[in-house]
């Protein structure tokens, strides 16, 4: 059976505008078992990212976890006192965040820049601590004669290859990629990605992934989770998820996503545009976009509890599915 690493429990990530309240993420559950992958994928401002910033704790000052709990290897972490973040946060957690080609000090070579978290989270000299950059180096496939590099010396694959070393420098159990690709092209974008899939197996390290992009998802996760609004609308494997979507937000994203093999046309879109997380709507969160509304059930209704639907962990949030007489 396998040891279950994060839980997850109906997390509300809310931020304080002048107005009021934000419900960024609103009442988000999963479950993250040790050495599996899960992907979270949804549009722009569905909260994916703040999810994930929930769990390492590193919210801006406007947001606030206001519900549920983190728990980690058993412990709930999710007010954890802050002179205990930061050893948790490298050496439990780390994060590749979105754009870290360019979180690089241009001043500062890339070895001293990685063998930073290892000297302030390890008691260990300057030398071992270069010998374990040298490795990390070796690990993330990076050529060690250029270890003493500055930033603007590397390409912009090398430079996300040193980030990805970094993250790896105290050995954390679960790696959060935010969209780990943003700004390569294809062909080094499918380098990292494989990359991150091989240590992740190697090193037998936990991952959530946070992306736009269903294909990112198939290549590198287990699980998937697809977020709209706030909430999690559909999580199962990833496999039974693409193969067998039961919400239509997952089929319309599905049908959004060109296909090579198929005839060609244009792609679909989503009509509309996602609600306004100040002032969510009563019922279903997308019933104003679907295609398959019943004004009956959807809209007056509360918003639809997630269900495993097949009795065999694919769960799916909707009306429809959940009322089987509709």
């Amino acid at each position: 059976m396998s040891e279950v690493l994060l839980e997850v429990q109906n997390l509300k990530t809310y931020f304080t505008i002048t107005k009021g309240k934000v419900k960024a993420v609103d009442g988000v559950s999963f479950t993250l078992n040790k050495g599996e992958s899960i992907g979270l994928v949804g549009e722009s401002g569905c909260g994916k990212t703040t999810t994930a910033l929930s769990v390492i704790r590193l919210l801006p000052k406007e947001g606030n976890v206001e519900g549920g709990k983190i728990i980690f290897e058993g412990n709930d972490i999710t007010n954890l006192e802050e002179e205990k973040l930061s050893d948790f946060r490298w050496k439990e957690v780390s994060m590749i965040f979105q754009g870290a080609m360019n979180a690089l000090n241009p001043v500062k070579r890339v070895c001293d820049q990685i063998a930073e978290p290892i000297l302030l989270h390890e008691k260990i000299s300057k030398t071992e601590a270069m010998k374990r950059v040298k490795e990390l180096f070796e690990l993330v496939e990076l050529d060690t004669n250029l270890m003493y590099s500055y930033p603007h010396e590397f390409s912009g694959g090398m430079r996300q290859r040193a980030i990805i070393a970094m993250a790896l420098a105290c050995n954390p159990k679960l790696i959060i990629g935010d969209e780990p690709t943003t700004a390569l092209d294809v062909m080094v974008q499918a380098q990292i990605l494989d990359l991150i899939n091989d240590l992740r197996k190697k090193l037998n390290m936990s991952m959530i992934m946070i992306t736009h992009d269903l294909s990112i998802i198939t290549e590198t996760c287990d699980k998937v989770a697809i977020m709209y609004a706030g909430k999690i609308v559909e999580l199962g494997e990833t496999e039974e998820v693409v193969t067998n979507s039961l919400h239509p937000y997952t089929k319309m994203l599905i049908s959004a996503f060109p296909n090579i093999y198929g005839e060609r046309k244009m792609v679909d879109s989503i009509p509309g545009d996602p609600p306004d997380l100040y002032n969510p709507p009563e019922g279903c969160r997308f019933a104003q976009r679907c295609h398959m509304v019943n004004s009956k059930v959807c809209i007056p209704e509360e918003s639809p509890p997630l269900i495993d639907y097949t009795g065999e962990g694919h769960f799916v949030a909707c009306h429809l599915w959940r009322n089987s007489n509709v």
